[in-house]
């Protein structure tokens, strides 16, 4: 199947378009955004050569699952999703920061745990910890957000005297934080997994806090196997991960990290298939459903076609 690799659309009343790293974002009159979620992938904030085969539905199908499943906790962007790979929305000023949950010491916290750091984002980090050990309390470790490159480690407290984000506004944030990752953290433990870590983004409209974008999928976020989680602690063995940290593991192991001179190495048939049989995997048992892929000949006329009979029938 041909990949949704990216969009070029003209939409009734469009105003705007960002392409992001794997989104593809359209601003149109009334406030409304319509984000296309493309079969790019990125690590260590590169967007790789190669498109991965359903991998953009894969999140925006479980993403709106998810932001269904917590609009009692927060009010989201979502209005609705009118082809696989699209959602249309609110349009909301943003937050320029990330927040960012931690459940347990993996990934970048584990990098600067290892390097003797113990202070993470201005929180501090217990002593005598191993790799993916649980946290005694999730860890909020924000992140400037970044339209190119890496984003950045910021402390509460910096957030608080940059004045990013006024204090009332930061306060609910993290509120938000945490009762999204205790609500993604049960529904993942219903399905035989735990939720490690992630990130939520949010914004502004008319004074009222939204939650935006994707949420609890492989791309913002970490999935464990609760069984034998364990045992393998015990055992010092690697956990099971059904995230996309396997690919940035992928990459390390061939030299590459993002940095200046790096270049990513070859990806395969055998590795872009691996990828999205990951992908969909995730999605399978974290929804406890069937996947079934939109494969089209020209998604990107599939996409424009369905959005532009939404806009005719709704808007």
């Amino acid at each position: 199947m041909k990949t949704l690799d990216t969009t070029n659309l003209t939409l009734p009343g469009q105003t705007n378009v960002y392409h992001g790293k794997v989104r593809d974002v359209y601003t149109l009159e009334n406030d409304l955004l319509v984000m296309v979620a493309s079969d790019r992938i990125s690590a260590f904030d590169v967007v790789l050569p190669r498109g991965i085969p359903y991998k953009g539905q894969v999140l925006n199908q479980l993403a709106g699952i998810f932001l269904d499943a917590t609009a009692d906790i927060v009010p989201n962007w979502k209005i609705a999703s009118p082809d696989p790979n699209v959602t249309i929305g609110h349009a909301c000023e943003t937050f320029r920061v990330e927040m960012v949950i931690r459940g347990y010491l993996t990934g970048h916290a584990w990098r600067t745990y290892k390097s003797g750091e113990r202070v993470l984002c201005g929180v501090t980090m217990p002593e005598g910890m191993k790799e993916h050990d649980k946290f005694p309390e999730p860890i909020i470790t924000p992140a400037t957000k970044a339209d190119e490159g890496h984003d950045e480690d910021i402390s509460r407290e910096e957030i608080l005297a940059q004045n990013i984000i006024p204090e009332a506004y930061y306060l609910q944030l993290e509120d938000y934080t945490r009762k999204l990752f205790q609500r993604g953290t049960e529904i993942a433990a219903e399905r035989g997994l735990i939720l490690v870590d992630t990130k939520y983004e949010f914004g502004v409209k008319d004074g009222k806090v939204y939650l935006i974008d994707e949420i609890h999928t492989p791309d913002s976020s970490r999935y464990f196997y609760s069984e034998g989680y364990q045992e393998r602690q015990d055992k010092g063995e690697e956990q099971k991960q059904l995230s996309k940290e396997f690919v940035r593991e992928w990459l390390m192991e061939n030299g590459f990290m993002g940095k200046e001179g790096q270049q990513v190495p070859e990806m395969t048939d055998e590795f872009v298939d691996l990828v999205s049989k990951r992908y969909i995997e995730l999605f399978e048992i974290v929804t406890g459903t069937t996947f079934t892929p939109e494969a089209s000949e020209n998604p990107e006329a599939r996409v424009h076609q369905n959005i532009v009979n939404y806009m005719a029938l709704e808007c």
